[in-house]
Order: C-alpha cells, then structure tokens, then sequence
C-alpha cells in the first residue's frame, strides 16, 4: 500500500527524489565509503516527514521498539543483517542476553522483544532474556498478545560480567534506552554492550544528532546537488529551561522566533504556501512525551498548568532542563484519511523495512507518537534498496528507495554522534 500524497506530486519532492535516482550509484558508493571509515549502531529506527516539498528525519532512535510491526516478508532481510552486525561483534558469538525495558504491561513492546529474538536466534545464536526490573529475583513469564510467551530472568553480576542462572553470554544487547540512567550494574562490564552506554538518553542529546546530521546533510548535498535543507530540518536548543517554574521562557521565544524566521525565508524561496512551524521537545528521551507544535513565540509564553506539566517531565519521570526547537515538517501522507509518517529499520547498515505511524485524531503539524496511534506493517511493498531506475520518481519502489537514503544519512549521522559522545555514570 502506497499512501495517497494530499499535494499534487509536482515542485521540489519530485526534483529531490529524481535527484536521488539519478545519483543512485554516487550515493552508494558514497555511502560504502562512509561505512568503512565509521563504525554503524547494532540497529536503529528513523522516523521520517514527507511535507511534499521536503522529506527530512525528524527523530533517531538507538534503541528500536516496533520490530513486531514490520513485515514478515522482511524477515530475511532482517536475519542478513543481523548476521553481519554480529559478525562485527564477535564472529565466533554462541550466546547473547538481550535486556528489554522494563515495561511488563505493555503487550505491544513485549511482543517487539519477542520479534528481536526470535530475529537473533534465527542468526544461529542462543538468545536469553534478561531484566533490570528491580527485586526481580526469579523468571518471569509474560503471555503475549498474539498468543505464546517471553521469559524475562534477573540479571546478575559476576564480577565484571553479566549473567544469568547457568548462561554466561558472548555479548549483551540493550533495548532499553537508559531514560532513567545508566544502572551501575551495566558499568564497566567486559562484554560488548550492544549499543553503548552513550547511545542512551542518560547521555545522548538529540541535539548533539541533529548537528552531526547537519554535516551529513551538507556533504550529501553537495553530493547530488540539492540544497540540504530539502533534506534537513533546522534547529535550535535552549538550555536551562524549567517549565514548571517558568523559568528560560524568554529564551525560549526567542529561539522560536529566530527559527520560524529562517524558515520563511526558504519557504519564500520555493514558494511554499504554507505556515511555518517548530517542534518543541525535550532534548533527551523518547516515547513522544513532551512535545508541542508552536507556529508564534507567543505560543511558549505564558503556558497553562496542563501545558506546563505536559512538558517537564518525560519517561522515568526525569525531569526535563533543556529542550531542542526543531523545524516542523508537514506530512501529507495519509493511509485511509488519517495522517501517517515512514518509519524506517535498519540493522547494521541495512534498511530491513518499515511501517507507517498513523495517528486518527492527529493533524498534519503534530507529532503522530502519540496515544492512539497504530501502525500498518505492509507498507513497504519492496525493500527500500530496490529503486525501478526506469520509472517515475514517485512510484512506490524510488519513494521507498528515498525513505531509505534519508534514513541511511541519519544512521550515518548517528555514527558520528556516537564517536564523540562521551558516558558520564
């Protein structure tokens, strides 16, 4: 199923995605030698907008939470992968723990972790499952929505090395992304921790991804001609923000101002008849929390209580101090009248499929990760490596060919991140 696009498919997305067929082999190739000169995550999940005049990232996950949402049909694609990843690992790995987040009640996630293990087992590998839930001192099971169970066993420490009863594993793989911090039982472990400890939001900034990606953007640009910015939201960050004591509120309004700025004036270049918006978000964490759509300065000032409490406190309940203002990108893309937006996987290098987020009671300005949402898992009809290099630039294989040479720049981006960012425990 290829969404419905609400904007007439001519003007800059249709220039931008023929560019990007058109340099299909400068761009792999590119994007093979950036692969041999930086290390890439185990796996990642990148959420695109597609405005129909720009198709740019808009968040990076490290720590992916929808395995279960993507095609079975990608099965393979996701076992190759996974293959490779490990193999850069630890070639000779037998056994690995994977250690989920500590959501028991979540049956969406819990089948996710199901889906990631069952993906790793089927590389040859044996594939237990261990948990940070605190005074968790025996197995756990936990039915699965779609029948069938995962056990989840309490991870020990002996001396510097994660355990559980009888199993000593080659290699641990986080799918928790430390909102919360990084659990003293993780430090300084001598497995390979899969990924880092710096990949967690206890240390990550999305800021500190967003500037990577502006390197990425520019080097890519100039690569195929494009502007980057077609590909790339702006932004800004403001620091020192408490909402719940309105403090840095002006700061904050400025920030906004000077970027809804800038963006009129590329939406004055290419004679976008649009408003322009930004996201406010805080700059660490996941799970859509703390979010808001600002088109005026005057929409951060003066915040209600309601408003006010939305944005202070994300996952784990940390607090939020410093938020990222990023530019907002429409998405016109709709499955069944309701707003959707690509998500694309990868593992490795690869891009191993994707879904799109849908969101009924959403509009086009908003953030779609958001209660009541769902997903449709058969989106992508072929693997987004497979351009028709002989059809129409917005047929469904060169879309997805699109979605994934975007998303590939923000992995790549992440890479970079991940090679200066330093852990603080």
């Amino acid at each position: 199923m290829v969404p419905h696009l609400t904007t007439a498919q001519t003007g800059p997305l249709l220039a931008l995605e023929q560019h990007i067929l058109d340099a299909m082999p400068r761009i792999e190739h590119w994007l093979r030698k950036q692969w041999l000169e930086h290390g890439t995550p185990f796996y990642a999940s990148v959420d695109l907008r597609n405005s129909g005049f720009k198709l740019a990232p808009v968040d990076t996950n490290l720590f992916p939470g929808g395995f279960n949402n993507l095609s079975p049909d990608f099965g393979p694609l996701c076992i190759q992968a996974a293959m490779a990843a490990v193999e850069k690992i630890c070639p000779d790995a037998q056994r690995f723990m994977l250690i989920p987040e500590n959501h028991t009640r979540n049956g969406f996630y819990l089948e996710n972790v199901a889906a990631l293990a069952t993906i790793l087992r089927q590389t040859g590998l044996t594939v237990r499952i261990g948990s940070l839930i605190p005074d968790l001192e025996e197995p756990l099971t936990l039915e699965l929505p779609s029948g069938g169970n995962i056990v989840l066993e309490p991870v020990k420490r002996k001396g510097n090395r994660l355990v559980l009863d009888g199993y000593d594993p080659c290699a641990v793989i986080l799918n928790n992304d430390l909102s919360g911090g990084i659990p003293e039982i993780l430090q300084n472990i001598e497995q390979s921790l899969i990924p880092p400890l710096k990949a967690g939001w206890a240390v990550r900034r999305k800021s500190s991804h967003f500037a990577a990606y502006n390197r990425v953007a520019e080097e890519f640009g100039a690569l195929i001609g494009i502007d980057p910015w077609l590909v790339n939201p702006y932004f800004s960050t403001c620091h020192e923000v408490n909402f719940q004591e309105r403090t840095g509120e002006e700061c904050l309004a400025a920030k906004v101002d000077e970027l809804l700025g800038r963006i009129r004036e590329k939406y004055r270049q290419y004679e976008i008849d649009h408003e322009p918006f930004v996201i406010v978000k805080a700059n660490a964490g996941t799970y859509g929390m703390g979010i808001m759509t600002v088109k005026s300065p005057d929409d951060v000032r003066g915040l209600n209580r309601k408003q006010r409490n939305k944005m202070a406190v994300i996952k784990e309940g940390m607090e939020v101090s410093e938020v990222i203002i990023q530019e907002g990108v429409y998405t016109f893309e709709n499955i069944n009248d309701a707003v959707a937006e690509p998500v694309v996987y990868m593992i490795d290098h690869y891009v191993v499929g994707g879904f799109y987020r849908v969101h009924t009671g959403r509009g086009i300005d908003e953030n779609l990760n958001a209660p009541g949402m769902h997903f449709e898992p058969l989106a992508f009809e072929t693997p987004c490596s497979m351009p028709d290099c002989a059809g129409k630039p917005d047929t469904a294989p060169n879309r997805f060919y699109a979605y994934g040479v975007v998303a590939r720049l923000a992995l790549l981006a992440a890479s970079l991140e991940l090679e200066t960012e330093e852990v603080v425990a």
